[in-house]
């Protein structure tokens, strides 16, 4: 692999930003110093720029293998990396929905030959698979999901001994979808009522209410607490389910984490009238007040990650009535700009943006040797230029689905560079797809 010395670097790492040099040699940081000499490395200059540990997504769809029409494995590791994110965590809703140990090596085999990022699958669970999750090795798998509440697939695990079983058995970490199902159909059913099946897409928010959200996060931290189970509540998406969580002990201590979304952060319910069903996500983009509590909840260390939910149809899906119109839409290319405008703005400091985006996914998950800027880790590296602004359009767009949220909005930020396991995997718009990226590995016992 190549030697890389980033020169005159704004190193954003640990709660600092520290000017100075990396090395990047045999895929690791080799070194970080003040000022670093090497006559073999290939010479980069950074100045101006913010180098950050490259971003780690908890939470990403890409649709591989069953779903390929809509995104693949390839197709949305590029976007990420273009991104600035270095490593993903994927989930089991596709076609075969990721049930057994086999269809879960299947994915990683996909990824091993197609991914341009890190990453890691997540085994599923159904109402009658625990002899299946049991079997899986939490030192080379990210977790068990749970969709306690309607997702794509057979998934739904809403059979209280189901629950009950893999809350008390499983001993690494689960990751929830929360929302209560039988209050989502009453809401519907209400809905209906009013409008009849032409259901205007506004209502997703009270069809998926806070409340919804909230009895289903409250009885999956009830059962958490009970079994001392390690919990992590995906997506929260309202100001009330906040309480849920903890922020008086450090994340390393917390047996019961929660993540936010992009989305949830960005968007509000006014935002329906202009974009529709392209922000018709699950948990539902809920009211501005929700939004603000959400970015205090994330500042105030009660929401302890930033992830993307990255879930891409196509616009045809996407333009259908509300009923057949499916939730999700693409973000894992615009995540970290995204975050960057918040910082310009003056609502978050970069050093918040990679702690919640890279050290606490890692220490979360007990991801081994990323998430920071050591040396002696691998070198998942992302350089963001902070004043160059660029306008997202459908022509720049690298997510298969081809269009975003976003388009239209001009970011003041981009990403310049994006080192992958020490693979300069991304440059001013040009990728090297010669390596892929590594399986993630865990620290745990």
């Amino acid at each position: 692999m190549n030697t890389y010395l980033l020169k005159n670097a704004r190193i954003v790492n640990e709660g600092k930003i520290v000017d100075g040099d990396i090395l990047i040699s045999r895929g690791r940081i080799e070194k970080v110093a003040t000022s670093i000499s090497h006559d073999g490395a290939q010479f980069i200059d950074v100045a101006g720029k913010f180098v950050l540990p490259g971003a780690i997504d908890d939470q990403v769809h890409f649709r591989e293998p069953g779903l390929t029409h809509k995104a693949e494995i390839y197709t949305e590791s590029k976007a990420a990396v273009a991104g600035g994110i270095t490593s993903y965590m994927e989930m089991p809703n596709t076609v075969p929905n990721t049930l057994t140990q086999e269809l879960l090596e299947d994915k990683y085999t996909l990824a091993s030959k197609k991914s341009l990022a890190n990453y890691s699958f997540f085994m599923g669970a159904s109402n009658e698979n625990i002899d299946e999750i049991l079997r899986t090795n939490a030192e080379n798998v990210c977790g068990v999901k749970i969709f306690m509440g309607s997702s794509t697939g057979n998934m739904l695990v809403d059979a209280p001994a189901a629950l009950e079983k893999v809350f008390s058995l499983c001993p690494m970490l689960i990751a929830t979808h929360c929302e209560d199902e039988a209050t989502i159909r009453r809401n519907l059913e209400r809905i209906k009522s009013i409008s009849g099946d032409d259901i205007p897409v506004h209502y997703h928010p009270e069809i998926r209410s806070a409340e919804a959200c909230y009895l289903s996060s409250s009885f999956a931290v009830s059962l958490a607490k009970q079994y001392n189970t390690r919990l992590h509540i995906l997506h929260i998406s309202t100001e009330k389910e906040l309480s849920l969580f903890r922020n008086d002990i450090p994340l390393k201590e917390k047996r019961i984490t929660a993540e936010v979304c992009i989305h949830h952060l960005w968007f509000d319910d006014r935002d329906y009238a202009r974009l529709g069903s392209r922000i018709k996500w699950n948990p539902a983009i809920k009211t501005a007040a929700d939004r603000a509590a959400l970015l205090q909840g994330l500042l105030d260390d009660k929401l302890d990650v930033i992830a993307t939910d990255h879930a891409p149809h196509t616009i045809a899906e996407k333009n259908q009535k509300y009923l057949q119109c499916p939730s999700g839409g693409p973000l894992v290319q615009h995540a970290l700009a995204a975050m960057m405008e918040f910082y310009h703005q003056g609502k978050i400091p970069i050093e918040t943006i990679a702690r919640k985006m890279s050290h606490a996914v890692a220490d979360c998950f007990q991801i081994r040797e990323r998430g920071y800027i050591r040396e002696g880790y691998w070198a998942d590296l992302v350089v963001v230029d902070p004043d160059y602004p660029w306008t997202v359009k459908s022509s720049n767009i690298l997510a298969k689905c081809g269009w975003s949220p976003f388009e239209g909005t001009t970011f003041r930020s981009q990403v310049s560079h994006t080192f992958v396991s020490g693979h300069l995997a991304y440059a001013y718009g040009v990728f090297d797809e010669s390596r892929k990226g590594e399986r993630l590995l865990f620290n745990r016992g």
